[in-house]
């Protein structure tokens, strides 16, 4: 059995939602997921050792209305930028479970009448095709954007028009008083279970759901307006001709969030610009072209020194299967730039960066001058370089460095040949220097 079969007419929900099979698809899904352990530290691992066991007491329980999920475990993770912390929460495994077996059965009645504009979180769709569709309205004509943030969207969800939103296509009540439930679980911090009046953590597999049901409604109403936009999750952009057109939809539509939805918009971090100036997943469109916004490159750059810390006893092929790890994940999110030389950019720093441990690590400079001269460089040039008042920094980019560890030198640290996974091989050769796991 797979997701697709799990397509089921209404009202026969809740049945489905008791039977030990659906429950079993749904533990495959959380596994597959991995993740940490809710409050009772019962891993995943743990949970299938006695899943026959652990399924048919979940089941009798749904079935019996004597299940109660657990408070969810707060984690906090630092934004990008270093900026404050987003709030995560961690449901136990068994209450994951219940989660999963609810988005796939609630899925595909609400997601067929989601908007064609939404992106986030749903079957099919991605990160690409929202930046992508975003471009092509931009083209189109409509080069100021209105960027309106939510804040602290999923702290804020309103459960009571929630749950009224989800009765308008469920009949079936036992489904909204078990999402009721599980919104008014609970966070456990320090110890201490706080309760849950309002929001709807991040965390959790139903969350992203429910938060397409709640902003399809803005969805809704923008298509009324006639208004042009891409939403991802509570990311959210809407596209006009000009200045005077962006100023009065951020009025109305703000008051429209505000007080309908009984949200918050984030005056301090929402804009009105044109679209070079915004950042929407990642990206900013230039000139009609799709480029990576300049906030996502300082953040890579950030990574990358995390990833090479001065003074570390880290071997350099560890190091470079951690970047390695990060870069290519990275690049490939990326490679939607119409321009290359951003990507260049970052895997020069990355070169530098390790020139520089490498330089660094010749604790004399005799010891420095003894090892460029080993690896080929003149004796006149090596000395040059060494013996002057450069640093580690300013010595990694010289000439007599780059030339004794070249860009094939890291290519070749392991003699893996490099090959590049990459859409963008018809014009640029991806991770020159990465070697590939």
């Amino acid at each position: 059995m797979n997701e697709h079969d799990l397509l089921i007419e209404e009202p026969r929900l809740f049945d489905q939602l008791c039977s030990t099979l659906y429950l079993g698809v749904a533990f495959k899904q959380v596994k597959k997921n991995k993740g940490k352990p809710g409050i009772d530290g019962i891993t995943i691992a743990d949970f299938e050792t006695r899943l026959d066991e652990e399924l048919s007491q979940l089941q009798e329980e749904l079935a019996n209305w004597t299940y109660q999920p657990s408070p969810v475990r707060r984690v906090e993770i630092a934004k990008p930028g270093g900026k404050g912390v987003r709030l995560l929460g961690i449901p136990t495994v068994r209450d994951r479970v219940v989660q999963t077996i609810l988005k796939l059965l609630l899925e595909p009645v609400f997601d067929p009448h989601f908007s064609p504009h939404s992106y986030g979180f749903r079957p099919g769709r991605s990160q690409h095709e929202a930046v992508q569709a975003a471009q092509q309205i931009v083209n189109s004509g409509k080069p100021y954007v209105v960027d309106i943030d939510l804040s602290k969207f999923f702290d804020r969800i309103h459960h009571d028009r929630l749950i009224a939103r989800m009765g308008e296509k469920i009949s079936d009540k036992r489904i909204l008083r078990l999402v009721g439930n599980m919104l008014r679980s609970g966070v456990m911090i320090n110890g201490i279970v706080n309760p849950s009046k309002e929001g709807a953590m991040q965390g959790g597999s139903l969350s992203p759901l429910l938060s397409n049901i709640v902003l399809d409604e803005l969805d809704q109403e923008l298509e009324k307006r006639g208004l042009e936009f891409c939403r991802y999750a509570d990311d959210c952009n809407i596209f006009v001709k000009s200045q005077k057109a962006a100023d009065r939809v951020m009025e109305k539509v703000s008051q429209f969030i505000e007080k309908k939805l009984k949200l918050k918009v984030n005056q301090e971090k929402s804009q009105v610009a044109k679209s070079d100036a915004v950042k929407f997943l990642g990206f900013t469109v230039v000139k009609g072209t799709i480029a990576i916004a300049h906030k996502a490159l300082q953040t890579a750059m950030s990574k990358i020194e995390a990833l090479t810390p001065r003074g570390t006893h880290q071997t350099l092929d560890t190091s470079l299967d951690e970047i390695n790890q990060w870069y290519v994940g990275w690049s490939n999110y990326y490679s939607l730039t119409y321009y290359p030389s951003q990507l260049n950019k970052i895997e020069a720093h990355i070169r530098r960066r390790l020139r520089s441990r490498i330089v660094d690590q010749q604790k004399r400079k005799q010891h420095l001058y003894r090892k460029l001269v080993k690896r080929g460089v003149p004796r006149k040039q090596a000395s040059k370089a060494v013996f002057s008042n450069n640093k580690r920094w300013q010595l990694s980019n010289t000439r007599a460095v780059t030339r004794a560890y070249p860009n094939s030198w890291f290519i070749n640290l392991k003699g893996q040949e490099i090959r590049s996974d990459r859409k963008l091989e018809h014009w640029f050769e991806v991770s020159q220097w990465i070697r590939l796991a």
